[in-house]
């Protein structure tokens, strides 16, 4: 799928990846529209919830509404959070293990069914690319990130289900699982924790920059014969 032209739904697109993502598909010449919980100054943005069915279907039909149609669903939208299983404060918080797979995980199956069913609607032999977000913690957990590497582990254990189950209506899916990229959250980190992090990267030896997260996207839509497939975005670091 061409980028130019194209219509393009990325889930929070308010910062971080997403945001360089929306930036870069722009560039491109595709029509972006930003979903996204927190408030956000880009000129085409939506509010949205995506662990609401109803807040995301809303801002799914406002999507459509601007732009005609959807093409590209990209996933960005998620939280983190580091707690371990048994604390000096007692057991993982169940709330918070809720939340972070509630948002992490079925807020982004929720707004692809949704997106999924504009793009059935194009017509085409190639109606539409989704692409989501998982991580390396996914396969290299750390201690404090149960709640979090399962949220992630799930985007990446959905992504073949998920192309097998949309392949007759044309639409292919992907995921990327980034390693540690230089987002808002790891920018706010101390100087020397940074360095720390970016120290055991194998090659290059530094934080990932969100444009390189954007570029492997609009690659992965634009590469028709990538399908199902997790592609691991991390200078080969392998967490210990």
């Amino acid at each position: 799928m061409d980028l130019k032209n194209s219509r393009a739904i990325v889930t929070g697109g308010a910062s971080g990846l997403g945001a360089a993502t929306a930036d870069w598909f722009r560039q491109q010449g595709a029509t972006v529209v930003v979903l996204d919980r927190a408030a956000s100054d880009d000129p085409n943005y939506i509010q949205a919830d995506v662990t609401s069915a109803d807040s995301a279907a809303a801002a799914i039909a406002q999507a459509v509404d601007r732009m005609g149609g959807i093409d590209i669903c990209v996933n960005c939208a998620g939280v983190v959070i580091g707690e371990k299983t048994v604390g000096r404060n007692g057991p993982h918080d169940l709330d918070a293990f809720r939340r972070v797979v509630e948002v992490n995980l079925i807020g982004s199956f929720n707004v692809l069914r949704l997106a999924a069913v504009e793009m059935a609607k194009n017509g085409r032999a190639e109606n539409g690319v989704i692409v989501n977000t998982a991580s390396i913690a996914a396969f290299d957990g750390q201690k404090g990130q149960a709640a979090y590497a399962a949220s992630k582990a799930g985007i990446a254990g959905m992504t073949l289900p998920l192309a097998r189950d949309l392949a007759g209506l044309g639409i292919r899916v992907c995921a990327i699982a980034p390693g540690i990229f230089a987002t808002p959250m790891l920018r706010g980190l101390p100087p020397e924790v940074q360095d720390g992090l970016a120290a055991e990267v194998t090659f290059p030896p530094r934080l990932g920059d969100p444009q390189e997260f954007a570029h492997l996207a609009a690659h992965v839509v634009e590469n028709a014969y990538l399908n199902g497939e997790v592609i691991r975005l991390d200078g080969a670091l392998r967490m210990r």
